[in-house]
Formats: C-alpha cells, structure tokens, sequence
C-alpha cells in the first residue's frame, strides 16, 4: 500500500512519475550549487480510490453469510511494482499477503475485521504506526499523518471490494468504524473513533485529516464508546475473540485510558 518509510539512499536522477513508493522526491535548487531534497508524502499515489487498481480475493466467505454470524475479515496491501491493491476477505487474516521481508519492514498493510459487540456491529481496522525497528520509530508521526490521510481510501476499497454483502445488509453502512493505531509510541498508540462507515469511507469535506475530523463529538455520544464484549459466554458477542493477532499491548481509548489488548479483547 505505498512504501511508509523513507529510503536512505536517494537516486541522484529520479522520475518521480517512475516512482510508486509512498515518497516522491521533488528537488528545489537553491543555486547552481546546492540542491534541497523536499519529500512529499504519498500512499498509493493521490486520495481517490480507483476500482481499476483494486484485485479482491474471497477466501472461504460467503456474501449471503452475515457477519455477525460467519467471520469476515479484509487484508489490504499494496504493491509497489504494480501499483495495486490486493483485499482479501476470509474468515481470519490472510498471512499469506504479509510475508516476506519487504512486507515486515514496510508494515503498511491494513486489517480489519467485523465484530458484533452486544449485538451491535462495528468494523475494527488496525494499521502498525511504529515499532519493530527503528525506521518505523524514526518516522512514526509521518507514518500516523498518512494513514489517517488515506484511511477513508482503504475503507472505499473495503466496501467496494465487498459490494454485495453490503447490499445484502445495507445496515452495516451505519456501522461504526473503529481505527486501532498501534505503536511503540505512546502519543500515537491509541483508538479512534471515525464513525458509520458510509461517513468513514468519504474523503473529509472540512479538510481534516481522515477521522479526526469525525472523532469530535466521540467523547459526548454515549453510542460511540468502543464496544466491550460480554465477559462471560454470549450469543450477543461475535466472534468471542479478536480474529487479528495483534501483540497485547495497552492502546489508548478515546480518553487516553488504555484498554485491552487485541488478544485480549
């Protein structure tokens, strides 16, 4: 989905309409003398979703099955060589998109899975800001910024990749959208709330960036709390565990309280 890191090598000739990494670099000269290198940061090229660039794969899913009654999941990535998207839909993560030594180091993939919480259903999307090493770390803000700038394209390309089983259940639009920001960094490892997603998935109209716009009134609409599972066995709850194994660490709520960890949610 776009390279999130900087390279630490920059060509002396670069095109950057070449260039689908997450940076293209434009040069500004000073004099003849002296050159400055501004990055201008990018995720898969411009804000807008393009169908044509997206492939989707359904794993062991039905559309006619709903997804407080069959797991449903979706795995974006992005590859650089192509400049498109590949979603799969499964009943749990598809490893398979995130493996290899490019994927761990860039680790700009989105997961997200639905989850019927007390009977109602929510999706929960997870992006890794930082940690692992220290590239992430060294550009953890940036990283943050363009996931909340390009988010609502990657939910474009959840709804429109799962077309059908939101035609079959247009209810599911006014589900709320959780967005899980994970990181070593305690300033950006927290929870927000972006909410319905037929809201969530549309480019901000304030010129916000992505759910920050959306997130104002969270803390005073009691129905935009993050959901909490039932502690004991339930049929209002679905699926009983969190389907993305996310390491459990604490992420801070809307309130900047910490609360579960993925594993344990």
């Amino acid at each position: 989905m776009g390279t999130l890191t900087a390279s630490l090598v920059v060509p002396s000739k670069l095109n950057p309409e070449k260039q689908s990494s997450i940076f293209i670099y434009k040069t500004r000269r000073k004099s003849n003398k002296n050159q400055s290198i501004v990055p201008v940061a990018r995720l898969f090229g411009p804000a807008i979703f393009e169908a044509s660039k997206l492939k989707v794969l359904f794993l062991g899913v039905d559309e006619k099955k709903h997804p407080g009654k069959l797991p449903r999941t979706y795995t974006l990535t992005h590859s650089d060589v192509t400049s498109k998207l590949t979603l799969a839909i499964s009943q749990t993560i598809n490893n398979s998109q995130l493996q290899g030594w490019y994927n761990r180091l860039q680790r700009d993939e989105v997961v997200a899975e639905w989850k019927k919480v007390k009977g109602k259903m929510s999706l929960h999307v997870h992006c890794h800001i930082s940690g692992g090493h220290f590239l992430l770390d060294l550009f953890a803000r940036l990283r943050y910024y363009i996931f909340c700038k390009e988010l609502p394209v990657v939910l474009k390309a959840f709804v429109h990749g799962d077309e059908n089983l939101l035609n079959n259940y247009p209810e599911l639009q006014e589900a709320l959208v959780w967005v899980y920001f994970h990181s070593n960094i305690q300033e950006f490892n927290k929870v927000e709330c972006w909410g319905p997603l037929k809201e969530a998935a549309s480019p901000s109209s304030s010129g916000g960036v992505g759910g920050k716009m959306r997130n104002t009134n969270t803390t005073s609409n009691s129905n935009w709390d993050l959901p909490q599972p039932c502690q004991e066995s339930c049929s209002c709850c679905f699926p009983p565990m969190s389907l993305i194994p996310w390491p459990s660490d604490d992420i801070s709520g809307i309130n900047g309280e910490p609360i579960q960890g993925l594993q344990e949610q």
